[in-house]
């Protein structure tokens, strides 16, 4: 890896300063898109809080600026990293530790980072382009959604450390071996060419690496991998997010809190398949799964359901579709949720 200048132009500091303003508006919008919402919902509109269609358009007019701010700002930080780091090398790097311990690295970095699902997408889509195995990057994928410290905490103080670690320990296998049998499969085939364009058209291949690169030149070509890849999925991500406000506001509690609560044997799997048209992050369905097990449903299979929520939202399938061929989406589902099946399935055993 070669390290460009470390002395900034004066072309440098105009755009460390235009940057810097960026940041701070991108802050500022963020920190008000809750506020700016309810406004917009209950007092502009006169939509009632408690009303379905209030509750479904609040969570509309929140998720969507707010994964949009979230993929521009992470795409923009990614793209920046990506100039320093050689595709080759870190191929190597990994390459020389395996699969197996790769996995488990990239596992635990998704435990440590607090990204919805949504949001895990352009770290994914970066790990790709950076030339790390597909196997790997799922694992971070996989994850970094399900593993939240303010959900460990919560899951901790409403149901102990037992619980609260066999919810640690079965996010991160889950991530481990989903991970490691998708990169088993040799699935590169079924990712969109537009993932390794877009790393080409930002100037991000090896033989380019080597050049020596000012900030301005490496704030410019993330600024263009930031517009290529906003400019082809936001029709998706306003879509997903619309399937998602839809359900949060209408499908009722109760229904769900029925099937959870039945100790048949298909009532895990049924839970699976209900979590993955919703989205949410961890910490917003634990008060729901607490919801849930105060009416009875069963442990294992109401934290299924989170899992599911929160690692195989629908939204999350849409935005991936720009990146990942069907067949890819498919089998990946498929993986992930005869895992969280799984696991849903010894909670019930071990817990009871």
């Amino acid at each position: 890896m070669q390290w460009a200048q470390i002395r900034p132009t004066r072309e440098d500091r105009t755009s460390f300063l235009i940057v810097g303003l960026l940041a701070v508006v991108w802050i500022v919008a963020y920190s008000n898109l809750q506020p700016a919402a309810d406004w917009f919902t209950y007092s502009l509109l006169g939509l009632s809080a408690e009303s379905h269609i209030g509750q479904a358009l609040n969570f509309f007019v929140y998720d969507v600026p707010k994964i949009l701010l979230l993929l521009s700002g992470m795409i923009f930080l990614i793209g920046v990293l990506q100039t320093f780091i050689n595709p080759n090398k870190v191929r190597a790097a990994v390459e020389k530790r395996g699969e197996g311990v790769g996995n488990l690295l990239a596992a635990l970095f998704g435990a440590l980072t607090p990204f919805c699902s949504c949001s895990s997408v352009p770290l994914f889509i970066g790990f790709v382009q950076a030339g790390i195995p597909l196997g790997i990057t799922f694992s971070f994928l996989i994850t970094s959604p399900i593993m939240n410290e303010v959900a460990f905490v919560m899951l901790l103080g409403l149901f102990g450390w037992q619980v609260a670690f066999m919810y640690l320990i079965s996010g991160i296998l889950i991530g481990v071996v989903a991970g490691w049998l998708l990169g088993r499969m040799k699935l590169e085939r079924f990712v969109e060419g537009m993932v390794y364009e877009t790393a080409n058209a930002a100037g991000r291949p090896s033989a380019v690496l080597e050049e020596q690169l000012t900030w301005s030149d490496r704030f410019e070509r993330a600024a263009e991998s930031t517009r290529d890849i906003i400019k082809r999925v936001w029709l998706f991500v306003i879509i997903g997010i619309g399937i998602g406000a839809f359900i949060h506001g209408f499908v009722p509690e109760d229904a769900l809190t029925e099937i959870m609560g039945v100790g048949a044997w298909w009532s895990v799997p049924v839970a699976v398949a209900l979590g993955i048209p919703l989205y949410s992050s961890a910490v917003g369905v634990i008060p729901i799964i607490s919801a849930l097990l105060g009416k009875g449903a069963a442990l294992g299979t109401a934290l299924a359901f989170m899992m599911s929520v929160v690692a195989l939202s629908l939204p999350e399938m849409i935005i991936l579709r720009r990146v990942l061929k069907p067949q890819l989406i498919a089998i990946f589902v498929g993986v992930v949720a005869g895992g969280i099946i799984i696991t849903g399935y010894l909670f019930n055993l071990v817990v009871r």
